[in-house]
């Protein structure tokens, strides 16, 4: 194992676009050690991340994945932050829950719970009471309800459940953070042939997420613009 004792380490799952890939390349300005990864080598290609990002293809849904993704902490032998930004719409285009199918919720849950679940559960040696972040990326369907937001919103829910509870058994501060709405290719996939461009990037959240990590406050579900 390869100890680095300065820089700090995370781990942001989802950093080839939207606010994965401008968190990573932020932190890395920052002078993190940034592991990510994309579900193959031409989204990781596009991103065109910096130099200094150990990017790693694969799916989160893929237990071979994430053991790679495990192994590239213990490389580094600590892990500052984790954040859970990899996530899915489900079937598109979106449907309303009557639609919806066991294998529709099944798949879903994969991706937005189930893969962050176990994901943290297998780098819980790394993440230390007291000085680790763990951060999952949220969404304002997971409070409120939106006709045909009801997959996505409940993955999102129990999302926010799972992260504040690691933080309540671990001591490991804890957020769940609704970045707000964004002009992302997630966001226009929700809304096909609609003008998005009224949105902001996702590169104006990024300030609001690192005052966060910086604050450190109470673990929580916080909205990106209060900080």
């Amino acid at each position: 194992m390869t100890t680095n004792t300065q820089a700090r380490v995370a781990l942001v799952t989802g950093g080839t676009a939207g606010l994965g890939l401008a968190l990573t390349g932020a932190l890395a300005a920052d002078g993190w050690h940034v592991i990510t990864d994309g579900r193959n080598e031409g989204r990781i290609k596009e991103a065109d991340l910096p130099a200094d990002v150990h990017a790693i293809v694969g799916d989160i849904t893929d237990a071979d994945h994430r053991s790679a993704l495990v192994n590239a902490v213990w490389e580094r032998g600590r892990l500052d932050l984790l954040v859970h930004n990899a996530s899915t719409l489900g079937p598109l285009p979106m449907r309303t829950l009557g639609e919806i199918t066991i294998a529709d919720m099944a798949d879903a849950r994969r991706t937005n719970v189930g893969a962050p679940l176990v994901l943290t559960g297998e780098l819980l040696p790394w993440l230390r009471p007291g000085e680790s972040t763990l951060v999952s990326i949220s969404s304002d369907a997971a409070v409120n309800h939106y006709e045909t937001w009801g997959l996505y919103g409940a993955g999102k829910a129990a999302l926010d459940h799972v992260t504040l509870t690691f933080g309540a058994e671990t001591g490991v501060a804890a957020y769940a953070v609704d970045p707000g709405d964004m002009r992302t290719q997630m966001h226009q996939d929700a809304f096909p042939g609609e003008d998005i461009s009224d949105l902001p990037l996702p590169e104006t959240v990024v300030p609001s997420l690192l005052r966060l990590l910086d604050a450190r406050p109470a673990s929580g579900r916080y909205k990106a613009v209060d900080f």
